[in-house]
């Protein structure tokens, strides 16, 4: 059952940083909902438009690039628009997108080596300081305690996905020397046996579809894990955020697993992960944060159980 929107907005604020949109919803949808179901200011920041994305089907096939039109990342826009909007609750204002430097100041990179990656207005060939220096205002300006990120890898080595991580670690300082306030950092990631638990359990590989190869899918040792938070609550919530971007993500009837357009089933589990990036002292030896906000809960090396430590 899904929790009640909080009567009382606190002031907790959540800033998300994302390469492209789809992304917010695959590895971070369940705590967007989870968060602004609990009255939290939660904010998208997406870096492109995700233009250079394999379509899945026919329908919008000449959206892409190399068809001529050019047109989709406009068309992403829309879907962002409707998955921020399945991610908030009932009764709430929808969650709308951000874009660092507005929408399509910057364009989607493409995969390492491609030749949209040459593109002059690709990501991955702007200024890096001119980068850091606009997602160092709008973190400056939203003042989040929290703010989450990717890996050094950029989860699976996507130029962009890299180029938000490199960016948010020059940032950071940056906006913690502005504001006199340490942020409190998490990586996005996911735990390696969650993730197989979650592919074990697969009830049938749908047609055209594959399962992955070992190894085939990034994760991190169980170990290495610093938050696991719990979205069982609102697991409906990220599976229609999922459905609505269609041109990206497909859905099994079963709604427990989605593939991309490279047909290898992944499952959509009922928890996120997170590495803790800044603040690692203030997180108690072998134990998990439960709340992405734990710092501002209470000291972790007391023995109260208010910190949200699991």
């Amino acid at each position: 059952m899904e929790p009640p929107v909080s009567d009382q907005r606190s002031d907790r604020r959540m800033l998300l940083l994302h390469a492209h949109p789809d992304d917010e919803t695959i590895m971070t949808g369940g705590t967007i909902a989870r968060y602004l179901a609990d009255g939290v200011d939660v904010r998208v920041l997406t870096f492109t438009l995700g233009e250079e994305g394999e379509v899945i089907g026919d329908e919008w096939a000449q959206l892409v690039a190399d068809g001529g039109a050019d047109q989709l990342g406009g068309y992403r826009i829309r879907e962002l628009t409707d998955a921020l909007a399945a991610l908030t609750p009932e009764g709430a204002a929808p969650l709308r997108p951000e874009f660092l430097g507005g929408a399509g100041h910057w364009r989607d990179s493409g995969m390492a080596g491609s030749p949209s990656a040459q593109h002059p207005r690709a990501l991955a060939q702007a200024r890096f300081d001119d980068v850091v220096a606009t997602l160092a205002n709008v973190i400056a300006d939203f003042d989040p305690q929290v703010l989450i990120t990717y890996d050094m890898a950029g989860t699976y080595g996507h130029p962009d996905h890299k180029m938000v991580h490199t960016a948010s670690m020059a940032a950071i300082p940056l906006v913690e020397a502005r504001t006199g306030r340490e942020l409190i950092v998490w990586e996005s990631v996911t735990e390696h046996s969650a993730l197989h638990q979650g592919l074990a359990s697969a009830r049938s590989v749908p047609d055209g579809w594959r399962m992955p190869e070992a190894g085939e899918l990034p994760s991190y040792a169980d170990d290495e894990i610093d938050a696991a938070i719990d979205i069982s609550a609102v697991y409906d919530r990220k599976v229609e955020g999922l459905r609505a971007h269609a041109t990206q993500v497909t859905v099994a009837l079963s709604g427990t697993e989605y593939a991309l357009s490279n047909n290898i089933l992944q499952p959509i589990m009922s928890d996120e992960h997170f590495v803790l990036r800044s603040s690692r002292d203030r997180l108690r030896s072998g134990r998990r944060a439960a709340d992405l906000f734990f710092a501002d809960s209470s000291d972790p090396s007391s023995d109260g159980s208010s910190d949200g430590v699991a």
